[in-house]
């Protein structure tokens, strides 16, 4: 990789940015000297750089106070011109994982990222950031990273000196090898990547390139492929829907891409004085989602029902039968139906199902419904998942059948995520060369031959191509921390290229471009698109027929049935290590550093005995961190799960969250956290549903901690956190909430004649800085307590992660949290009415008595 960084300035409102020569920046105090190619060897090490910055909770409180001594990490040896000390430098990037794309801006102090912030200049996130996103600073630090490339002898790392070494080793391998080639990936949203791959795998007459996505949407694409010709997912426009009817789809915490979706979403949930119009939304699913838990009307059905659902709702839709017999279920089909056909145009119907047959079904419904060309845009495609079943499931087969000589796996980690992960080890060790290009050694790296570990997106040069047409740059914040290397050079390299990356992907640009102007402009905004359009495209029916009699015919579940879900922080396990995400509590269940089983309250009663009801358990069970644990049998797995009552979730339901149970060599923050759910993901068809729709429950009669930074779920009778309602009780009586808000101010006037010096403790007298010092105003329609910002303000203000036993303690130090509140009924804990979020900040008021004694120094 070249040691010039073009700083990005320009759009982003900042100074004109220039080239800065950063290679010996971080030679002094790091375990690691360049050699006289530039190359960063490892040495003996003199001091840990990673126990002064960013990995360990001591490091996060360096700089938490401007009271405190700021020790300089890491001094230059050689100073970029550049570069003034504490003034940051801000660069256009972008983040990609597994198919997710957020283009962002990295702020750089000293050299050093230290903070993720979303790119405005984006057409699709429009400036918005995940969690994800937020934290993968952090990664960039993170000490499991792998430091060099090496052989793989039973799971240990055997150092290769050189990557000139290493090569070789793999040249004289590819030479040897007779057999056919595959590059193993996760979803490559990269135009100038895939041309490579491309034209690496020519030179191996029938060789190939396999996606692999560890939560499949292979049912998406090969219904597209059937109704509409394409095996690609189009534009969805939730801003354009009045109606928004979800078939388990959690499209504002994991589903496709949520970060655009809930910017979408917030359009349709704003009113003011002059728009009293708010979009409707029906969630129907398993168990409690965070999009759920934002629905206005919800309904539950086991996983195994999903099918029916939706071939349900394509009857309700087209004047056809309703065959569903639980009558509450029926009756929000029908409700959901009625909203959309009256909405005709502006209505949307998504699922998050992996059957084929069931996304045939919602195709025909947004058919029906006039959606396409409208919220539905297949002008405009969307690459964040591109991987099909029957592919994988072809190379699995085979590698068992000794057919692939060599395989390259870039992301991927189907021993660790791949239901049938046995059958997948089986055929890996077949195979005659084996490369992962993975930066940990995670759970299919250390089955390999060999690893040349992959650079971090910061270190990184590359494009993304998230949407067609819309293309967001990749471009380096810092110099290489660890003997790292792109895979994209390592396939240059080892097709006989004489060619970096970085200049492959210039040459691919420029043209493009317009030259080196418009390149330089590109890397400057981080972006380059054109507006298109919404379109349709012609929809073929002949495969609804077959998808209705599917639906009909599908095999009923048992009695218990197990949903798998991702959470909005560890989504699929890739960023399991990071601390401030295994921290950030799920936005439902508050809960933090494990996975659990979720269950409705109804099923807590008949498995545990615990009533939450009045006069029941409740306040009891919520307090005791000690959760009943369970046994769940599905798919040949076990998994013995500590239980967490989630009120709303499907009677005969249990959730259980993916990304868990890690191997310990992926990092510190993973060990230990939770267990792996994957295995018991059901193949049906050929294709993977995240469900098992048969298990055997039973209770242990054993107990085990989970760390939750909420544990009450009511008002415990005080007066309202929050203040809520409905909208037609709004419009009905407006005048009715306007004298609350000012029976509140009068509230305050009489008792003091200004309601400010009510707003501290303190004497205002003895206050030498009096008044208001800071304010926010959060619209709590378009909250949907994701907890971005929660790892945002973890990054931005260096608040520690204090880890489980702490959180159990009821020690966790966030600045910001977001807590959940159900209204349900007293009688019926399982019907939910409604989830409130409320986001409760600290005031940085300097007033609060809190301050004398704040642990991070907030003032």
């Amino acid at each position: 990789m070249s040691n010039k960084i073009w700083q990005n300035f320009g759009a982003l409102n900042k100074t004109e940015g220039h080239q800065a020569d950063v290679q010996d920046e971080f030679k002094e105090d790091l375990p690691f000297e360049a050699d006289d190619k530039g190359l960063l060897q490892a040495s003996a090490p003199r001091r840990d750089f990673l126990k002064y910055l960013g990995f360990s909770t001591a490091a996060a409180t360096v700089a938490a106070s401007c009271e405190m001594p700021v020790k300089k990490a890491i001094p230059f040896v050689n100073k970029p011109d550049n570069v003034i000390p504490g003034v940051p430098n801000y660069y256009a990037t972008t983040y990609v994982q597994d198919g997710d794309v957020v283009s962002v801006v990295a702020k750089v102090r000293d050299g050093r990222p230290i903070k993720i912030e979303g790119n405005e200049l984006s057409p699709i996130t429009h400036g918005g950031t995940s969690a994800r996103a937020q934290a993968s600073v952090l990664d960039l630090y993170d000490t499991s990273r792998l430091r060099f490339p090496a052989q793989i002898k039973e799971g240990k790392l055997v150092e290769v000196a050189t990557f000139d070494a290493f090569d070789k080793m793999i040249s004289d391998a590819m030479v040897a090898n007779t057999r056919p080639v595959v590059v193993l990936t996760s979803t490559i949203t990269s135009p100038s990547t895939k041309k490579l791959v491309g034209e690496f795998l020519a030179k191996y007459p029938g060789s190939r390139h396999v996606t692999y996505d560890a939560v499949s949407y292979s049912g998406l694409l090969m219904a597209n492929e059937a109704t509409y010709g394409k095996r690609a997912i189009p534009s969805y426009h939730f801003d354009n829907a009045k109606v928004i009817v979800s078939l388990g789809a959690d499209f504002l915490g994991s589903w496709l891409s949520p970060v655009e979706f809930a910017g979408q979403y917030a359009k349709g949930r704003r009113i003011d004085e002059k728009n009293l119009e708010l979009s409707k939304h029906y969630q129907f699913e398993s168990i409690m989602s965070m999009t759920g838990a934002n629905a206005d009307e919800r309904f539950t059905h086991k996983p195994s029902e999903a099918a029916l659902v939706a071939a349900a709702l394509y009857g309700a839709v087209t004047g056809g039968a309703v065959s569903i017999a639980d009558a509450k279920l029926k009756a929000g089909i029908e409700k959901a139906a009625k909203d959309l056909k009256a909405a005709a145009g502006n209505a949307l119907v998504v699922s998050g199902s992996n059957d084929t047959h069931v996304q045939i079904l919602v195709n025909a419904i947004n058919e029906a419904l006039g959606a396409v060309g409208k919220t539905i845009n297949w002008a405009q495609t969307s690459n964040y998942r591109q991987g099909t079943d029957a592919e994988f499931e072809q190379l699995v087969s085979d590698m068992n059948a000794g057919q692939v000589g060599a395989l390259l796996i870039v992301g991927a980690n189907p021993v660790y995520s791949y239901a049938n992960a046995d059958k997948f080890k089986t055929g890996l060790s077949k195979v005659g060369l084996s490369v992962s290009f993975n930066s940990k050694l995670d759970e299919t790296t250390e089955l390999c031959k060999f690893v040349c570990p992959d650079s971090h997106f910061l270190e990184s040069w590359g494009d993304a191509e998230p949407k067609s047409g819309v293309f967001s740059f990749i471009q380096p914040t810092i110099a290489p921390l660890f003997k790292t290397r792109q895979w994209q050079d390592s396939l240059l390299k080892w097709s006989g290229a004489t060619i970096n990356y970085e200049t492959y992907l210039k040459e691919y640009w420029m043209p493009l471009a317009g030259g080196q102007e418009g390149w330089d402009e590109s890397l400057r905004n981080g972006l380059r698109f054109t507006e298109v359009a919404a379109a349709g495209a012609p929809f073929n029916g002949g495969a609804v027929a077959a998808a209705l009699a599917a639906a009909s015919a599908a095999p009923k579940g048992g009695k218990w049935e197990v949903a798998l879900y991702e959470k909005v922080g560890i989504g699929a396990g890739a960023q399991a290590s990071n601390p401030w995400l295994q921290e950030m509590p799920d936005p439902v269940t508050k809960a933090t550093w494990d996975n659990y089983a979720t269950v409705s309250a109804a099923a807590a009663k008949e498995l545990l005995g615990i009533d939450l009801t009045d006069n029941g358990d409740a306040d009891a069970y919520e307090v005791n961190p000690k959760k009943p644990v369970i046994s769940i049998k599905a798919n040949g797995k076990e998994l013995k799960l500590p239980v967490i009552i989630v009120p709303g979730t499907q009677t005969n339901t249990i959730g259980i969250a993916v990304g868990y149970g890690r191997s310990e060599k992926v990092g510190v923050a993973a060990r230990g956290a939770g267990q792996n759910a994957f295995p018991m993901a059901s193949i049906v068809g050929g294709a993977v549903q995240m469900a098992a729709f048969s298990a055997e429950v039973s209770t242990t009669g054993e107990t085990y901690e989970v760390a939750q930074n909420q544990v009450h779920n009511s008002y415990e009778g005080r007066m309202e956190v929050v203040k809520e309602t409905s909208l037609a009780t709004f419009k009905k009586h407006p005048e009715m909430f306007k004298a609350q808000r000012d029976m509140l101010v009068d509230d305050y006037a009489s008792k003091s004649g200004d309601y400010r010096n009510e707003g501290s403790l303190y004497d205002p007298r003895l206050n030498d800085r009096p008044g208001v010092h800071w304010g926010m105003s959060i619209d709590l329609n378009t909250c949907n307590g994701c907890g971005a910002c929660v790892v945002a303000c973890n990054a931005e203000n260096n608040v520690p992660v204090v880890g489980k036993t702490e959180v159990l303690r009821g020690h966790d130090m966030h600045w910001l949290r977001i807590d959940r509140y159900y209204v349900s009924d007293a009688k019926n804990p399982d019907d939910v009415k409604d989830v409130v979020f409320m986001p409760m900040m600290c005031q940085h008021c300097d007033n609060a008595p809190c301050e004398n004694v704040c642990p991070v120094a907030a003032t």
